[in-house]
């Protein structure tokens, strides 16, 4: 990509970025240069970010603005944004005290070939039985991040499965699915899912998220094949930009198999563990 194309490319994803908690149920409040989003009803929780279009950079004082008012609201104290769009926000989020993790932005080449499909991977629909299961090996895999081979497999996800927190996932998902405003894809064997992930898209640009592998079974072309799944989906109903955050550059090589390419970096900010 030229720089010309990259500069486009990522003032697409600040608006996609802007615009996908709009429509997944939260509200907007303004603090000046940074917006939070507070998720209204059920779904997952959003996080602050850099005002769309906004003047001035955001400082510390900022930061504790919003962080206080996440409190107060009993929701996470989350920061999420793009370094190359936002590069003084870094500074002003950690010395509010906060954590920050660097992970490649990735966008699909438009002219990578796809993939063979997975014989395992398929997609799962809003009634699926195997959903509930899907929406929970994401989180069995990011408890346990990176590429190797662990422990957590078959017997810790029944075990996850019958925590309140699944059924809750699934209804989330399940809505989600039936509205067409995600799609969800899982590499199942056996009837056990070992991998799963989703994509989100907001008129023709999708977000491929929570791609995860059951730990015990990494390293068998899982997560290639279901983000090709979603990507091919994507492509089908009419995306024209697809991207993606990876965990590390381990996982960002693997995405380069699928045709992604890094253009920028995405940054999380959070309280010091």
């Amino acid at each position: 990509m030229t720089d010309h194309m990259i500069d486009s490319t990522l003032s697409e994803l600040e608006r996609y970025y802007d615009t996908v908690p709009r429509v997944g149920g939260a509200r907007a409040e303004d603090f000046g240069p940074l917006t939070l989003f507070v998720q209204e009803g059920p779904g997952w929780p959003y996080y602050a970010r850099p005002a769309l279009g906004g003047s001035g950079d955001a400082t510390a004082a900022d930061v504790r603005r919003v962080l206080s008012r996440q409190q107060e609201l009993g929701v996470p104290q989350a920061f999420e944004w793009v370094a190359e769009n936002s590069p003084s926000l870094r500074a002003a989020v950690e010395e509010a005290g906060l954590d920050v993790h660097a992970h490649p932005l990735m966008v699909l080449d438009p002219s990578a070939e796809a993939l063979p499909p997975h014989p395992e991977v398929r997609l799962l629909g809003a009634d699926d039985p195997l959903l509930a299961a899907a929406v929970t090996v994401p989180a069995l895999a990011f408890a346990a991040p990176g590429t190797t081979v662990g422990e957590a497999g078959p017997a810790e996800l029944a075990a996850a499965m019958a925590e309140a927190s699944a059924e809750e996932g699934r209804a989330r998902a399940s809505g989600k699915l039936a509205a067409g405003t995600s799609a969800m894809a899982a590499a199942v064997r056996d009837g056990v899912v070992l991998c799963s992930g989703m994509y989100n898209p907001v008129g023709d640009v999708a977000e491929v998220v929570g791609v995860g592998t059951l730990p015990s079974a990494r390293r068998q072309g899982l997560a290639l094949g279901v983000t090709a799944a979603l990507v091919a989906q994507a492509r089908a109903r009419g995306a024209r930009t697809v991207f993606l955050s990876a965990g590390d550059e381990d996982v960002a090589r693997i995405y380069g198999r699928v045709g992604f390419r890094r253009v920028a970096t995405a940054l999380i900010a959070e309280p010091k563990a």
